[in-house]
């Protein structure tokens, strides 16, 4: 059975709670109501055979109802087969973990928490995994400013407002000579 077949088979078996299918380029996606998400993902696995989750992200459509949107990456173990699973996501509401579905999904479910700001109904560990406990900000969401926020852990690290834009260091990437290439302090260029 190939992903398309699999789309149909879910969009059969969910009816209205699918709210789009899209196929672009070979890949496919399926686009469901949170109220199914971790029931389709489930159906995925233990049905169709997507026994990997090689990926969990989320989208911020900020200025837009619901915020955010999820982004499941499911494959099978030969590799045959590859399907994208999308759910909209308000900020009230929390995703439901498919720890139980995928063990790999812990981590991906914890990045999505802490980059994102995303809480996840059921996690096992749903805390930091880039940011410290009890940093107040989510860095992925669009309305955190580019030139950061100022840290409150001086000796943990840096108190000033991180540099993300423009960067410490230069390249030079046209250039034949490999030592030119590696990048360096501006100040050295």
């Amino acid at each position: 059975m190939s992903a398309a077949k699999d789309i149909e088979s879910l969009s059969a078996k969910f009816g209205a709670d699918v709210v789009g299918t899209k196929e672009f380029r070979g890949e496919h996606t399926i686009c469901v109501n949170l109220g199914v998400l971790h029931d389709v993902l489930a159906t995925a696995q233990k049905e169709l055979g997507y026994e990997m989750i090689i990926d969990i992200s989320s989208l911020d459509h900020f200025g837009e109802e619901p915020r955010f949107e999820m982004v499941y990456e499911l494959a099978t173990v030969d590799d045959s087969k590859h399907l994208r699973v999308k759910s909209k996501v308000s900020e009230e509401e929390e995703v439901p973990s498919v720890t139980d579905v995928w063990i790999g999904a812990d981590w991906h479910e914890r990045e999505v928490f802490d980059m994102m700001g995303i809480r996840f109904s059921g996690h096992p560990n749903l805390k930091r995994i880039l940011m410290w406990e009890g940093y107040p900000y989510h860095p992925l969401r669009k309305d955190f400013p580019l030139a950061g926020r100022p840290s409150e852990m001086p000796d943990v690290a840096f108190s000033g407002i991180a540099p993300l834009e423009g960067g410490p260091f230069v390249t030079s990437p046209g250039s034949n000579d490999s030592v030119k290439r590696e990048p360096r302090a501006r100040a050295q260029s």
